[in-house]
């Protein structure tokens, strides 16, 4: 029977995550805002923290079990449900703050929420 061996997580590992969180809560929030004009990538990120996009990549795998992206695309999607509830933009209006095309947002909306950004809209008011 052989054991299984857990990983030491090294402080610096554990600090690149805690920066990571704040940095994409940073962008996150200014995306919510329309304060950016642009989807920040892993390796904005990792320049940010001065780290290659790599080494970022799989530092958050190793702690948390969980890529970069699935806790971007987690956020994303939860601030878009917050816009859609919570605002009056259009569909169209949110997508575009949200940094997407139009259609492209639909297909990542109904992706994680198995509906599209209207029904999840007209779900809510019509409650």
């Amino acid at each position: 029977m052989e054991a299984t061996i857990t990983p030491v997580i090294s402080a610096r590992k554990r600090e690149i995550v805690k920066q990571y969180f704040a940095e994409l809560d940073k962008h996150i929030e200014q995306l919510k805002k329309g304060e950016v004009e642009h989807m920040f990538e892993i390796r904005d990120f990792a320049e940010l923290l001065h780290v290659h996009p790599v080494h970022l990549s799989n530092t958050i795998k190793q702690v948390t079990g969980k890529s970069t992206c699935d806790f971007y695309e987690e956020r994303l999607v939860e601030i878009a449900k917050e816009l859609l509830l919570t605002t009056s933009m259009s569909i169209s209006q949110i997508a575009t703050q949200l940094t997407y095309d139009p259609s492209n947002f639909t297909k990542f909306f109904k992706r994680f929420t198995g509906t599209t950004p209207k029904k999840f809209r007209e779900a809510f008011f019509t409650v």
